[in-house]
């Protein structure tokens, strides 16, 4: 679950990691009031005011500006409230801003230059365990960087038996070239830094910039994170911080009527029972000439009711020339899908106007069949993995 960065700094922040002050914001107005209210609280002239969207690459998109007094403020929140900020990591119609962070300005002068640096936590799939990863090149594309200067990105895995230790974050400030009060401050960051992902069951946590101030304070100036779905049942708080105005529309429909889906770019759409079948199914379709899109699995249970909710969602995409189903009768028998299958092609009346493979294999399979065969609908039944692959050729043809 992805979360705004004004809710992944109020994780941050109740964990002792210091942060960019902010005030999130509905509206120009309210924009307003925030900053007086941030000024009284921080001392703050002027103020950063960030477009909270589920994507990174705000400022390249003109989602994140810096305000000199109270009318900058409002005419900015105005400009950004509404806007379809369009980044590197949208598609082209980008998203659209409901709110925005007024925030406080950390780049003040003092003794010494403002310096950035990248920092994540993250969990290392190929040694089973978490690390930190790091560099001097903050504020930039850290694609860019481990492109240009894979010299300049540090890693450091930590053992989960024993967690982050104290020699491993003064390693990170000692390579960040930090020294004095700022080294301190850096080694403090790093391990609150690293208990907040611990305990926040948190997928990801990636805060570009890390800022050294010009008074050697270390502050986390954005915050991206995305907290582990599964491990929600723990923190009902971070559930509540779910924004759906974010998500797919269709997915989050899906998820409120138990499916898993997930929402493709392709022109057959999928209806399987399994992950891993899933997944083998859209390779099949692939070979077959066509495009997965979507991933659909409607889990052990297959009845009517449930194939009807998986084909109004397949339906919703108008690119979708196709349907395959694919099911494995272990758990659930095949003739009881393909009577549900039916079923649900009857209930839905007109509204299913593309060719529907089915292939069921399993319990019951040459009974599915022949109810598929039997049915009078515009049902192609198949029986092995390539005779569907054929018959998905064929109605794209």
């Amino acid at each position: 679950m992805n979360i705004h960065e004004y809710q992944g700094k109020e994780i941050l922040s109740s964990f002792g990691v210091r942060v960019q002050r902010g005030i999130v914001a509905q509206d120009a107005k309210e924009a307003v009031d925030a900053a007086k209210k941030l000024t009284e609280q921080t001392g703050t002239g002027w103020h950063v005011i960030k477009a909270q969207v589920h994507a990174g690459g705000r400022g390249k998109g003109g989602g994140v500006k810096l305000a000199k007094n109270l009318q900058e403020v409002e005419e900015i929140a105005g400009q950004i409230i509404g806007m379809n900020l369009v980044t590197p990591q949208t598609s082209a119609e980008g998203k659209k801003v409901h709110q925005v962070l007024v925030a406080e300005d950390v780049y003040y002068p003092g003794d010494n230059e403002p310096e950035e640096y990248y920092m994540s936590v993250l969990l290392n799939r190929a040694t089973g365990k978490n690390m930190i990863m790091y560099s001097t090149e903050g504020g930039m594309d850290i694609e860019t960087v481990a492109e240009q200067t894979p010299h300049l990105i540090f890693n450091e895995e930590i053992d989960p038996a024993v967690g982050l230790m104290p020699f491993q974050a003064r390693r990170i400030a000692f390579n960040l070239g930090l020294s004095g009060a700022a080294f301190k401050e850096m080694t403090k960051f790093v391990m609150a830094l690293y208990e907040a992902y611990s305990k926040s069951d948190s997928a990801l946590f990636e805060i570009n910039p890390v800022l050294k101030t010009s008074d050697d304070k270390i502050m986390a100036v954005d915050a991206k994170v995305t907290i582990d779905d599964n491990a929600l049942f723990r923190h009902k708080d971070y559930a509540e911080m779910r924004d759906v105005r974010e998500e797919n529309p269709v997915e989050v429909e899906a998820r409120a009527v138990g499916l898993n889906y997930v929402d493709l770019d392709g022109n057959v759409g999928c209806m399987v029972n399994g992950a891993g079948l899933a997944m083998a199914t859209m390779d099949l379709i692939k070979q077959a000439g066509g495009e997965p899109a979507n991933f659909l699995d409607v889990g052990g249970t297959a009845d009517a009711k449930r194939v009807e909710e998986a084909f109004r969602l397949i339906l919703k995409d108008e690119k979708v020339k196709a349907i395959l189903i694919n099911i494995f009768g272990g758990i659930v028998r095949c003739d009881r899908v393909a009577q549900g299958i039916v079923d649900a092609y009857k209930n839905m009346g007109d509204a299913i106007k593309v060719p529907i493979i089915v292939r069921l294999q399993g319990t019951n399979a040459d009974i599915a069949k022949e109810i598929i065969d039997n049915s009078g609908l515009d049902v192609h039944s198949a029986v092995e993995f390539q005779e569907a692959a054929d018959k998905v050729h064929e109605v794209l043809a």
